[in-house]
């Protein structure tokens, strides 16, 4: 029995309005907000020098910082040292998150190693990677390889948690299924497990890639002579904020450029998930 209201029939209907989107709400125009603050910070950094409220000396310029690039982007310095701590940074995260992934993987298969080694793996993830670089740079030399190895210690640890711990939330139930069915140890993983890590491990990518870059530019400063780590400690030891303002620069255009190529990773190997997580309700 449905009770209605005298006149309810009368009543103007109201229509769900969704809320409207800012003017800038789109891809061109948070583009053009972005530049406009970067822009916007150098003008008043800039004019903060001339006027005497910013030291030059200890803050450095947003002119001489773009002169300093442009003659190390002329001469070709800047290029072949952005090349070299590139190439270590890669190659580093690409090794450590492999390894590391494959380790966190096959700790699935038995639970009793992997609570056996557990305690080993928190409390090496414990130890600052930092202070392992001076035993990296003696053990390893001071070539390229202690560079790839320190990024590889950083890189490596945090992919082996994320896809153990990824590998340990997979759906239980869709496992019970399939054993149920009849399918080996080896089935369920492949056919049940290791799909379920596949965004994890993917969004690990992110953060692995800060830290492949911190890895090559701290080997860098230990030992090298070469790369945007040799370059910005040997600048910040004779002063020249310039110089330095003009690597870590550059340290971050790399960072951004390699955070966009793992985001098309991610949206190439995992469109399912891109699609669930576009749509955000707008209050």
């Amino acid at each position: 029995m449905t009770l209605t209201l005298p006149g309810a029939d009368r009543l103007p209907k109201r229509k769900a309005r969704a809320p409207k989107r800012p003017a800038f709400d789109t891809a061109v125009g948070r583009s053009l907000l972005q530049a406009l603050a970067v822009i916007a910070f150098f003008a008043l950094w800039e004019a903060g020098v001339r006027m005497g409220w910013i030291s030059a000396f200890l803050v450095g310029s947003p002119l001489g910082i773009f002169t300093v690039a442009w003659k190390m982007i002329a001469s070709g310095e800047l290029l072949a040292d952005t090349w070299f701590t590139l190439f270590e940074a890669i190659l580093g995260f690409v090794i450590g998150t492999i390894v590391g992934s494959l380790v966190g993987l096959a700790l699935w298969y038995s639970v009793f190693v992997a609570r056996l080694v557990e305690p080993f793996i928190v409390a090496i993830n414990s130890v600052p990677k930092i202070a392992l670089a001076p035993i990296v740079v003696l053990w390893f030399g001071t070539g390229l390889i202690s560079k790839v190895a320190l990024s590889v210690s950083l890189t490596a640890i945090v992919a082996l948690i994320a896809a153990y711990q990824a590998a340990k939330d997979a759906d239980v139930d869709l496992q019970s299924l399939l054993i149920s069915m009849g399918a080996s140890k080896h089935q369920v993983f492949f056919k049940a497990v290791a799909p379920s890590t596949l965004p994890a491990i993917i969004a690990t990518f992110r953060i692995n890639i800060g830290f492949g870059l911190v890895g090559a530019v701290v080997g860098e400063f230990i030992s090298s002579q070469r790369g945007l780590g040799h370059l910005i400690y040997t600048a910040s030891s004779l002063y020249d904020l310039d110089t330095v303002w003009a690597g870590l620069f550059t340290l971050m255009i790399m960072g951004f450029a390699l955070y966009y190529v793992i985001d098309l990773v991610e949206r190439t190997s995992l469109p399912w998930k891109q699609a669930s997580t576009t749509h955000q309700v707008r209050v």
